[in-house]
């Protein structure tokens, strides 16, 4: 037989728990607060650039349950209405007829009625009792008919004093009637004014919530049997229905089954909503855990069928605002956000995007901030940007008598008319006709697509000085060499938004020009690290047609694959994550050259305390094949092996390491103590140079700085090989690794 909800029953004591705090599963942003996000939450006051997601002040956004929908009744005068009464966070539906209802009305009045007749015969008895004429048991049923939940408190009020005569009576006995799922001996263990002690108003309040928060019944009505020795309490308990199916609504992310699985709701029997209110806890953790942190159950509603429906409120976004930003197209931030209009917000992805905007080095503070959007349960995303800087630009000039004089101008912008673009143009003029006219011009396009490609592509023709040294570090040889190409490059985000793999398509031409000193007046041969054998010969001799040093200069084509993992928190200023790269470099293609060329890079930072960061970096190569020496591997000088000459040791196979420990000085300033250790060498010109016992070591202090011209670094590195200790400083522009 199924069971209906008895609303015309509902006792005064049930009416008075109706003002106890009812819990609503709702998705709202209810008050200001900051939630914490990780390192990012404090990393504005830090000098990071990177701020707090904070969660907005509204009055509520709570999802309202909607009306529930009356199926069409057979006949006009049979016409079913519904009815709700919410009971520990679950709506029960009941379906009620047009006769039922008139009923119900008729039985209202005789409740009045009734209950006058009964205050009436209270009172007469109460004075047979002062007379001390023999008593009798009389039974009492406190009911109230037909008032709306929101008034019945009041009615209460203006009717507890008469309808609960008992109050500090003894309570002679306590029977639970209709719980058929539960043990009533297990239900009495649960009521807090048992027989033998005082009836009063809170003990009833108590038991009745305590029976209803065992979440097995939706409606209970006390009965107050009056006997001599004080009063009898028969507590009649509606079960709630026994669940006949689960229906999942509004879940977009999270699957229906994983969701059923955390509520843990039992088909076939009557459900609790105790057990209700713990599996939406349980959803709702769900959701937080993979960083939905403003998803919730929003409603629960049980069907007059037995149908159990949870409705999920996932926190939607409405929109996307972008606040702070003068140059910056709003597009170029809104990109980076890693979520759509429409997607439910998820605290991770923003996390990642306050360190992807940050990155794009357009700004010195990004924030975000979630205020309540126009439609329930919808959130409008606010991200407030600090623009800096993103232009350069400089100019150079000198005066030699050798080559007179000699002009140079750069420009570039990396955030080129705020679309995120990045140019770059250098141009040298001026002095030996070998380096007249240089030039390097190169441009960034990144989204060319919604799939987060980059596209970019680098012309250049410079001619520049560049020296040799042996295995020594001894100069051999300094000469002009004119380098001519361009560059086509690809990358791509993959499905993990911390990896992308890219492509480069290479043609370089490398042309010896001009001798100044070794080359042209003396013979070397290739060796290890450079050239090793000295010969004379004479200043005419034709470079291009000896065949040695064809193999060093010439025309290189070439296709690098790389694939990069990056989880560091800033690029420009690392103090958490990691980064790894692979690349392979195939040259081939009808150039001068054929070899494979094959890199590996790791770098990790961990932050001790909060401003102290350790960093490492390892790194090794190995190339085969036909290769130019001016392509070969090379350590030496500002970037690793620290007090040596720059590029000081060359070769097709490489490793190197280095650890720094960074800490703050004053703002924009980072003091370094660091040790530098590597090698480069030439398996075929000496088996032995595979000796790791030969790697070169370094230690040193430096200083960087965050200037208006970009990052400088300032090194002084002392090496500590026996056989030539010394320092040598070294200074450049650029972030370090």
């Amino acid at each position: 037989m199924k069971k209906h909800v008895n609303w015309r029953q509902l006792s005064v004591a049930v009416l008075a728990s109706l003002a106890m705090t009812t819990p609503v599963y709702a998705a709202e942003i209810t008050h200001s607060q900051e939630v914490e996000l990780g390192p990012h939450k404090t990393a504005a006051k830090e000098g990071q650039g990177i701020g707090t997601i904070e969660v907005a002040p509204e009055s509520q956004t709570a999802a309202q349950p909607a009306e529930a929908a009356a199926p069409a009744a057979p006949a006009e005068e049979e016409q079913p209405r519904y009815r709700e009464v919410r009971r520990n966070g679950v709506t029960y539906i009941e379906k009620v007829g047009k006769k039922k209802l008139e009923q119900e009305q008729e039985k209202a009045q005789a409740d009045e009625e009734q209950l006058e007749a009964r205050m009436t015969q209270q009172k007469e008895i109460q004075e047979a009792q002062n007379k001390q004429l023999p008593g009798r048991s009389i039974l009492q049923q406190s009911v109230l008919s037909d008032y709306d939940i929101t008034t019945q408190e009041n009615q209460y009020a203006k009717v507890e004093k008469e309808s609960l005569p008992f109050i500090g009576q003894t309570v002679t006995k306590v029977t639970l009637e209709g719980a058929s799922h539960e043990d009533p001996a297990k239900l009495a263990d649960v009521l807090k004014m048992p027989a033998g002690t005082k009836f009063t108003k809170e003990g009833l309040q108590d038991d009745i919530r305590a029976l209803y928060e065992t979440g097995w019944f939706y409606d209970i009505r006390p009965v107050f049997t009056k006997v001599p020795e004080g009063v009898q309490i028969k507590y009649q308990l509606e079960e709630n229905p026994v669940l006949t199916d689960l229906d999942i609504e509004g879940n977009t992310v999270i699957s229906t089954g994983d969701i059923k699985k955390e509520l843990d709701l039992p088909i076939g029997k009557v459900l609790n909503s105790r057990d209700v209110n713990i599996g939406a806890r349980k959803v709702e953790s769900l959701y937080s855990q993979q960083g939905y942190i403003l998803a919730k159950v929003a409603d629960v509603r049980m069907q007059p069928d037995g149908r159990l429906i949870v409705q999920v409120a996932e926190g939607v976004i409405e929109d996307f605002r972008v606040k702070g930003n003068t140059k910056t197209k709003d597009y170029v931030v809104i990109r980076e956000m890693r979520m759509k209009k429409g997607e439910p917000f998820n605290a991770k992805k923003a996390r990642r995007a306050m360190q992807k905007i940050y990155n794009l080095g357009f700004f010195e503070d990004v924030n975000i901030r979630l205020n309540p959007g126009q439609m329930p349960n919808t959130v409008s995303v606010e991200v407030s940007v600090v623009e800096t800087s993103t232009g350069t630009f400089g100019i150079g000039a000198g005066y030699s008598d050798a080559d007179g004089f000699l002009g140079m101008v750069s420009i570039g912008d990396k955030n080129f008319m705020g679309t995120g673009d990045s140019v770059s143009a250098r141009w040298e003029f001026g002095g030996d006709s070998e380096t007249k006219a240089n030039f390097e011009v190169s441009y960034v396009k990144p989204w060319i697509d919604d799939k987060e490609t980059t596209a970019g592509f680098t012309f250049y023709n410079m001619t520049n000085e560049y020296v040799d040294y042996n295995r020594d570090g001894d100069e051999i040889a300094r000469y002009y060499k004119k380098r001519t190409g361009e560059e086509l490059f690809f990358s791509r985000v993959t499905d993990n938004e911390f990896i992308t793999n890219s492509i480069t398509l290479k043609n370089r031409d490398d042309k010896y020009k001009k001798p100044v000193s070794g080359y042209g007046t003396q013979w070397f041969e290739a060796g290890q690290n450079g050239y090793d054998y000295i010969h004379e010969y004479p200043d005419d001799f034709d470079w291009d047609k000896h065949e040695r040093m064809k193999k060093n200069f010439g025309i290189t084509r070439s296709i690098t694959f790389a694939r990069t993992l990056d989880t560091r928190d800033n690029i420009y200023d690392p103090r958490e994550g990691k980064r790894t790269a692979y690349s392979v470099e195939v040259a081939s293609f009808g150039g001068d050259f054929n070899f494979q060329k094959y890199q590996a890079d790791y770098r990790y930072y961990y932050r001790m305390g909060k401003d102290n960061v350790w960093a490492l970096n390892l790194g090794a190569g190995y190339a085969n094949g036909d290769m130019p020496l001016s392509q070969r591997f090379s350590l030496g000088g500002s970037d690793i092996l620290r007090g040596y000459r720059d590029d000081q040791f060359k070769g097709n196979s490489m490793v190197k390491g280095s650890l720094e420990f960074r800490y703050p000085i004053i703002k924009k300033v980072q003091g370094v103590f660091f040790t530098d250790a590597g090698y480069a060498w030439s398996k075929e010109y000496d088996e032995s140079n595979y000796d790791l016992g030969k790697l070169k070591n370094s230690v040193g202090i430096g200083l960087r700085i965050n200037s208006p011209l970009g990052p400088i670094k300032l090194d002084y590195g002392y090496r500590l090989e026996s056989s030539d200790r010394g320092g040598r400083f070294h200074f450049s522009f650029g972030g370090q690794f």
